[in-house]
């Protein structure tokens, strides 16, 4: 049944803490089982708070052993506490001391929240509230505190001692075989920014200069044997730190920025101040572990982290309702540092695919919900991908209207503004509408209002006025709980194409020197003057909002822009426009001519021919077809996941056949004799002919399986063994479980490497994949209790295999919700996580609708379900009850 213990919180009930923490002193004293921390806290009545208020501490599974305030010990009629609060009734109106000292078992702790264990290394994550399972506290954004942190432990067990902020202090307890060390972070913060970490671990280091001249000491911690392969993180946040100071103006603070990778982690990483703690899949990379997109993602999860330390740390969030503040700003900031190291095109492409696999559907689905939610019952199932790349997409949107130099100026202002401060949104978008004089009270509504607007686009030319109009209209289908929505503030960059590809003017005094035009109500269109011929327009350049588009192009103008257009990333979805209106329409039985295959073929080999070598990370992109899910999003209702993946599979064996001459004498051409690089250049090469490859056992599956087979025997780095697995995977037989067991054999020691073996055999989609699953559960190195594995198996099966997750028997359904089940007595978040899965279940045909509402009402009705996942499952379930 669900939860109801767990409160509905509301973001019009926010009001201000009744006491604020000025300073805190910690004293932790780790132990595997029974760590004791004292925190000494100098507490004040907060005066915007109740003058007559309790003071209220959180908790969560903390066992008191001792509490004094200004030195005196209370006796128990002075307060109340249990394992989830502390209350004192009747607290000092004035400045006071309250010394608290809790007990906890790090090594029990297996929802990885608080202070727990991994690997025998000691760590914290506390983000959004698990400061308050080591110790009472105001577990809020907006109390802030400067924390000294005293570090004790057994040298032999945690020789390395870690805190926030600077080293003070570190020596050996005379008389014992323990040691301690003191850190302090001079800048207030929140509990959620609070870590420690002690164990035993490798380092490498580096100094990096400021652009004001001061000496910062860098340092990665990783497992002891493993500091080869932390050489690409430790380059990559130097990179960092040299673009914030040359983009944004932004220096770093402290005297040292250390990383630490663990093993066990329920998110990617974490911005902690001064000491970020990271997933290891974020960290270590070498060629034989890790693929170009391990490079790339290590390269772009460093930057978030450490860019948090101005948009998140140094100006943080008033309450989780600003969650988007400093993600959604964050990410957008990592997204341009990528995009600057690397080729912007492929990054914006690459940005958008994640946005529609993931947010797209998410606004599609029961779990819809505005960047900034008005309410939430657990707030960790709100990190999510509307908060994250929406929020981006919306900083994105703001600079696109205001342009390069005012956004510059608005951030500038908004850091000068905020520093130090607990903000809002509304802080965020006053600086910009100062420094501009704008007035974004409408484009403030991308914060508040769910769903995605499709935005239909018709043009019409007149020969003999030499006019071409095209009139815009926007709609978003109704969300959870909000049926009614207003027309949003949507930027159109745009500009028209000629048929022989030469562009034409777009002049009009509606349009922004950028190119932008501003749709700001339901319906509203737009005339040229002195066009010589029908255009073919190329609307939503860059992809300059997050919406779907409906625009009235046939296929074959829209391959004019594949084609022609000067926009790289319309080209890209002029190919994916044409493939996805034959895929859906093969997927639902519609007929399908011929030559409407022919001619999308041909215009990809005559891409390919004139530009593929030009850019083949593009190439690559634009060869890959649109996944069976964003298919399955696109029919949207009686969806057959089976239909889908034969469509698909037609498709692409139509384009490799018509192509087979040309992919071979790419992946040919495009060998690389030479030593790895994850360098973007080299990434792209490889990216292009291993596309080559997975398409070519399309058109011949003895050549493609020969191919891979030896590629897969021959390859240098990882990248190219993974590719050519990933191909051997789609081919069944005796060389495709070979070369399996061989993987599996060559990396039973690497469980970073062994994920991806888990991921691959999970996404094959054959009848036989779910009892592969299953037997993958009994694996040596698989476990319930590391959220990297169950997410490379268990996740990967149930988001990534659309056909076997969703069988029309139920199993793989039934499969997933006993998994959840399990997984959530260990670890709420991994299981609530899981639990997205099903998001998409009213969109299947009414056989698999039966069988998914089962699975999920089975977790429903569980005994024990946690806060996490009973908000999740029954969030799911509601939505098939609203209108």
């Amino acid at each position: 049944m669900r939860d109801d213990s767990a409160p509905i919180i509301r973001l019009e009930d926010y009001r201000p803490s009744d006491f604020l923490i000025d300073r805190v002193e910690l004293d932790v004293r780790l132990h595997p089982t029974a760590t004791r921390v004292t925190a000494t806290m100098a507490i004040r009545p907060n005066p915007h708070g109740r003058s007559d208020a309790p003071l209220v501490l959180d908790g969560d599974e903390v066992n008191l052993k001792a509490l004094a305030l200004d030195g005196r010990s209370l006796p128990g009629g002075e307060f109340e506490a249990s394992s989830q609060g502390l209350t004192i009734a009747q607290p000092p109106r004035r400045p006071f001391t309250l010394s608290v000292e809790t007990e906890i078992d790090p090594t029990a702790n297996t929802k990885l929240m608080g202070l727990y264990r991994s690997g025998g290394n000691y760590c914290t994550q506390c983000e959004a509230d698990g400061f308050r399972r080591i110790t009472y506290f105001l577990d809020r954004p907006d109390v802030l505190a400067v924390y000294t942190t005293r570090i004790e432990a057994e040298r032999a067990e945690a020789p390395v001692l870690l805190g926030n902020g600077n080293p003070v202090e570190a020596g050996a307890i005379e008389g014992t075989s323990r040691h301690y060390a003191v850190w302090h972070d001079p800048h207030p913060k929140p509990a959620y920014l609070f870590a420690l970490v002690g164990g035993r671990l490798g380092r490498v280091a580096k100094t990096f200069t400021t652009m004001s001249g001061r000496e910062v000491r860098l340092a990665i911690y990783v497992e002891p044997g493993k500091e080869d392969r932390a050489g690409y993180a430790l380059d990559a946040l130097e990179r960092s730190m040299r673009w914030d100071e040359r983009v944004f103006g932004l220096e770093y603070d402290l005297d040292e920025f250390n990383v630490v990778a663990v093993s066990d982690f329920n998110m990617g990483a974490m911005e902690n101040k001064g000491l970020n703690i990271f997933n290891d899949k974020y960290v270590l990379a070498s060629p034989e572990t890790a693929t170009d997109a391990d490079y790339a993602n290590i390269e772009a999860i460093i930057a978030h982290e450490y860019f948090h330390n101005w948009t998140g740390n140094r100006i943080t969030c008033r309450d989780w309702f600003q969650l988007c503040l400093k993600e959604g700003l964050t990410v957008f900031r990592d997204q341009e540092f990528s995009s600057d190291e690397r080729s912007r095109a492929v990054h914006r492409i690459a940005e958008v695919k994640a946005l529609r696999a993931r947010q797209f559907s998410e606004d599609a689905g029961p779990l819809a919900h505005p960047v900034r939610p008005t309410q939430y019952r657990e707030i960790n199932n709100f990190y999510t991908a509307t908060v994250y790349e929406k929020g981006a997409e919306i900083v994105r949107m703001l600079k696109t209207i205001i342009g390069d130099a005012d956004f510059r100026r608005g951030m500038d202002l908004y850091v000068k503004r905020c520093d130090g401060t607990a903000a809002t949104v509304e802080d965020f978008l006053s600086a910009f509408a100062d420094v501009t004089g704008r007035d974004l009270s409408h484009f403030a509504q991308w914060y508040a209002q769910a769903g995605t607007p499709r935005v239909t686009v018709t043009g019409t030319y007149d020969d003999l006025a030499r006019t071409y109009r095209l009139d815009f209209a926007q709609a978003t289908n109704a969300t959870p709980g909000e049926t009614v929505k207003r027309p949003m503030a949507i930027p159109i960059r745009l500009g028209l194409v000629a048929q022989d590809g030469s562009a034409l003017a777009t002049r009009s005094d509606r349009i922004s020197p950028q190119g932008v035009f501003m749709l700001d109500r339901e319906s509203d269109s737009l005339t040229f003057t002195n066009v010589p011929q029908r255009p073919a327009p190329s609307v939503f350049r860059d992809f300059s909002a997050p919406v779907k588009v409906a625009l009235d192009l046939s296929n074959d103008e829209l391959l004019v822009l594949l084609r022609h257009d000067t926009d790289a990333f319309n080209r890209w979805q002029a190919a994916q426009s044409v493939s996805l209106r034959l895929l859906v329409r093969l997927s639902k039985h519609e007929k399908v001519d011929g030559p409407e295959i022919a001619a999308l073929a041909a215009a990809l080999g005559s891409f390919l021919e004139s530009d593929a070598l030009r850019d083949p990370a593009f190439a690559a992109l634009v060869l890959t077809q649109p996944g069976e899910a964003e298919i399955a999003q696109e029919i949207a209702s009686e969806v057959d996941p089976d239909a889908v993946h034969r469509a698909r599979t037609d498709l692409r064996r139509h384009l490799a056949q018509a192509n087979t001459t040309l992919l071979r004498r790419l992946y040919d051409d495009l060998e690389d004799a030479g030593a790895y690089s994850p360098d973007a250049a080299s990434a792209g090469r490889r990216a292009l002919r291993n596309i080559a490859l997975e398409l070519l056992p399309a058109a011949d599956r003895f050549m493609g399986e020969e191919l891979a087979g030896a590629q897969f025997k021959a390859a240098a780095n990882m990248t190219d063994r993974l590719a050519a697995l990933n191909t051997l995977t789609t081919i069944p037989g005796k060389a495709r479980e070979n070369a399996l067991a061989s993987f599996g054999e060559r990396y039973r020691d690497e469980p970073l490497v062994l994920d991806k073996w888990f991921t691959l055999q999970a996404a094959i989609e054959e009848p036989e994949t779910l009892s592969r699953v299953e037997s993958l559960l009994n694996h040596p190195a698989f476990a319930l209790s590391n959220p990297n594995r169950v997410r490379s198996l268990v996740g990967s099966f149930a988001m990534l295999n659309q056909t076997q997750f969703n069988r029309a028997d139920g199993a793989g359904y039934r499969f997933v919700a006993g998994t959840i089940l399990r997984v959530d007595a260990l670890n709420p978040q991994l299981a609530a996580r899981l639990l997205t899965a099903f998001s998409s279940w009213r969109m299947m045909e009414s056989g698999r609708r039966a069988q998914a509402k089962a699975a999920l009402t089975q977790i429903a009705v569980a005994p024990g379900l946690s806060r996490d996942a009973s908000d999740i499952v029954h969030r799911t379930l509601e939505e098939s009850e609203q209108p």
